[in-house]
C-alpha cells in the first residue's frame, strides 16, 4: 500500500458531517503504527524516542476520559492476523470498534480542547489508519 491516511480528507469529513447526528454510531478503527513516533518539534513528547505503539497508548490515556465522558465505549477489539480479501500488503497492528451514543457525541469529543491536545499523540503514532462510520445493525447469527 502506498497511500497513507492519518486524518480525514476534507470531502470525507464533509460527507460525515452531513449524516444524521442524533443516532448511535460505530466507528471501525484500523491502525498501523510508525516504528518511531513523529512528534512536531517542541512538543513535550518529542525526542523521547517513543515507538508509534507507545505514542498511541499515550493517545488512549489522554483521550480516554473524554471518550468516556461523551458516552463512548469499545465494543470490539482484535489483533490482526491475516488479510483474506484485500491488498496482500495490507497490515494493521490493531483494530477496534468504538461505539458512540450519537454522532453528536463524537463531534463533542473531537471539538474538546483537551482532546485536540491529545490527538497530537495519535497523529505522531500512526503510519496509516482507517476510520469508518457504521450504523450499528442488529446482532445475531445471520448475515
Amino acid at each position: 500500500m502506498t497511500e497513507r491516511y492519518i486524518n480525514p480528507e476534507e470531502a470525507n469529513f464533509a460527507a460525515f458531517k452531513d449524516l444524521p447526528r442524533d443516532r448511535p454510531i460505530h466507528m471501525l478503527n484500523l491502525v498501523q503504527y510508525r516504528d518511531e513516533a513523529a512528534y512536531p518539534e517542541g512538543h513535550e513528547n518529542a525526542g523521547k524516542g517513543w515507538s508509534g505503539a507507545r505514542a498511541y497508548k499515550e493517545y488512549g490515556r489522554t483521550s480516554g476520559p473524554i471518550f468516556a465522558r461523551v458516552g463512548g465505549k469499545i465494543v470490539w477489539r482484535g489483533a490482526f492476523e491475516a488479510v483474506l480479501t484485500g491488498p496482500e500488503a495490507m497490515h494493521w497492528h490493531d483494530g477496534f470498534i468504538a461505539a458512540y451514543p450519537s454522532a453528536a457525541a463524537f463531534f463533542e469529543m473531537i471539538k474538546d480542547a483537551d482532546y485536540q491536545k491529545a490527538v497530537v499523540n495519535r497523529t505522531a503514532a500512526l503510519a496509516d489508519s482507517r476510520l469508518v462510520r457504521f450504523d450499528p445493525g442488529e446482532k445475531g447469527a445471520g448475515f
